[in-house]
C-alpha cells in the first residue's frame, strides 16, 4: 500500500470522526505554556511548526514534543515527540492517524536526517497507535510494551467491520432512563465518545508493534549518539504502559501516565499502581520538564494537579464506601468541585466511572 493513500486513509478517518469527537472537543482549546516555562530558556518561544491540530517545539538539545490542540482537528489527538541525536533518531507516539504520524515525522526531518531508530507507543490506545500504519510504510521498526501487540488485537482488530450494537445499546438506554438532566448529559458524552472510539476502529489499518519490549528487561537504555534516552514502565493507565527519559535533560515523556489540564482517562487503568506513578513522577528532580499524554507541556504543578485529582476521587469513594452507598451511587454522586471546574472531561465513564470504582473496592478492602 502506497503511503500517500494509508496518509489520506488517516485523514478521512479523522474528519469522520469530528462528527462524533467535535461536540465535547471543541470546547477544549490547548492553554498557553505556564509562565515558568513560558519564560525559561529550554522550551522554545516559539515552535518549530504549528499545523492547528498539533505542533513542535524544541524542549530541550535535540529533544522536541509534538502537543495535540483538539480543538483544531484530530490528526493527532495526542503527545508525542521526537529525540534526534547524531547517529539515530527516537519517534514517539503513533498519535490517532496517518496523518499525524506523518506530520511528526515530517517535523523531525526538518531539524534532522539521522536515521529512525524506532517509533515508539507509549501505549495501546488508539490516540497513541492508530498512525502507525505511515511508520511501518517507511520502515520504521514499532516498539512498544509487550502488551502493547496483544490488547490491539483483542481490543481493535477483532472488532473491525463487527455490528456494534451491543456496545451502542446499552449506552442509548443510559440516555433514555437517565433521571434528571446531569445523568442524561454524562450519558450522552459517554455515547459520543464510545462512536468516536469504534467509527476509528473500523475506518483504520491497525498495525502492530514489531518489537515488543520485556517489561522485565526495562529500564533500557538508547543510545542516539550524543542523546541517551532511557525507556521505563510504570503501571497505571493501561496493562502496558512505558515513558521515554532523557536523564540528562530532566525531560519526560509519559503518555498517558500523566494528563495536564484533564481529568486521565482510566476506563483500563490501575488506579492504585497509577497514583502511585504519579507518587513517583513527583519525586523527580523539581525542573523536570513533562510531556504529558494530553494538555501542555509541564514542570511538577502538572503532576501535583493529577495527584490532587486522584486524592478527590479517591476521598469521595472512601466516603461513599464508609456510608454504605453502592459502588453505581458513588459514581452518579461524584461532582467535580470547584477547584477542577475548568478541567476538561473526555467522557463520564471513561474518566470518572472507572476511578471511583476502583477506589471503593480498595476502600471496602481497606487497602485504599
Amino acid at each position: 500500500m502506497k503511503m500517500e493513500n494509508i496518509t489520506r486513509r488517516g485523514f478521512i478517518a479523522g474528519a469522520s470522526c469530528m462528527g462524533a469527537a467535535a461536540a465535547f472537543l471543541k470546547y477544549l482549546p490547548l492553554p498557553a505554556l505556564a509562565d515558568s516555562l513560558a519564560q525559561g530558556t529550554r522550551v522554545a518561544a516559539s515552535p518549530l511548526v504549528d499545523k492547528g491540530f498539533a505542533s513542535v517545539r524544541k524542549i530541550g538539545e535535540g529533544v522536541y514534543a509534538t502537543i495535540s490542540d483538539p480543538s483544531k482537528g484530530l490528526a493527532t489527538l495526542c503527545n508525542g515527540g521526537f529525540i534526534a541525536g547524531k547517529d539515530g533518531a527516537l519517534l514517539i507516539e503513533g498519535f490517532a492517524s496517518p496523518a499525524g504520524a506523518a506530520f511528526q515525522t515530517e517535523a523531525l526531518r526538518m531539524v534532522s536526517q539521522a536515521p529512525v531508530r524506532a517509533a515508539l507507543d507509549t501505549h495501546y490506545h488508539f490516540d497513541h497507535s492508530f498512525g502507525n500504519a505511515y511508520y511501518g510504510v517507511n520502515g520504521f521498526p514499532l516498539w512498544a510494551h509487550a502488551r502493547v501487540a496483544p490488547l490491539m488485537v483483542q481490543r481493535y482488530a477483532t472488532i473491525q467491520g463487527k455490528d456494534k450494537s451491543a456496545v451502542i445499546g446499552p449506552l442509548q438506554k443510559k440516555i433514555d432512563s437517565a433521571a434528571n438532566d446531569v445523568e442524561k448529559q454524562r450519558a450522552d458524552g459517554n455515547l459520543k465518545a464510545m462512536n468516536m472510539l469504534l467509527q476509528s476502529v473500523d475506518q483504520t489499518l491497525v498495525t502492530l508493534p514489531n518489537h515488543s519490549l520485556d517489561p522485565a528487561k526495562l529500564p533500557m537504555k538508547v543510545d542516539l549518539g550524543g542523546i541517551e534516552a532511557v525507556i521505563e514502565t510504570y503501571p497505571g493507565h493501561t496493562p502496558g504502559d512505558i515513558i521515554v527519559r532523557v536523564p540528562a535533560q530532566n525531560i519526560v515523556f509519559t503518555g498517558d501516565l500523566l494528563f495536564n489540564g484533564s481529568y486521565p482517562v482510566t476506563f483500563d487503568a490501575d488506579m492504585l499502581g497509577y497514583r502511585d506513578t504519579a507518587s513517583k513522577f513527583a519525586a523527580f528532580d523539581k525542573d523536570t520538564i513533562f510531556v504529558p499524554g494530553h494538555g501542555q507541556v509541564c514542570g511538577q504543578e502538572g503532576v501535583a494537579l493529577e495527584r490532587a485529582i486522584f486524592d478527590d476521587l479517591a476521598e469521595h469513594a472512601k466516603k461513599m464506601a464508609a456510608a454504605g452507598v453502592t459502588v453505581e451511587d458513588a459514581q452518579k454522586r461524584y461532582t467535580v468541585p470547584e477547584k477542577f471546574s475548568k478541567l476538561g472531561i473526555f467522557a463520564w465513564s471513561f474518566c470518572i466511572d472507572s476511578a471511583v470504582a476502583q477506589f471503593y473496592n480498595a476502600a471496602k478492602a481497606g487497602t485504599l
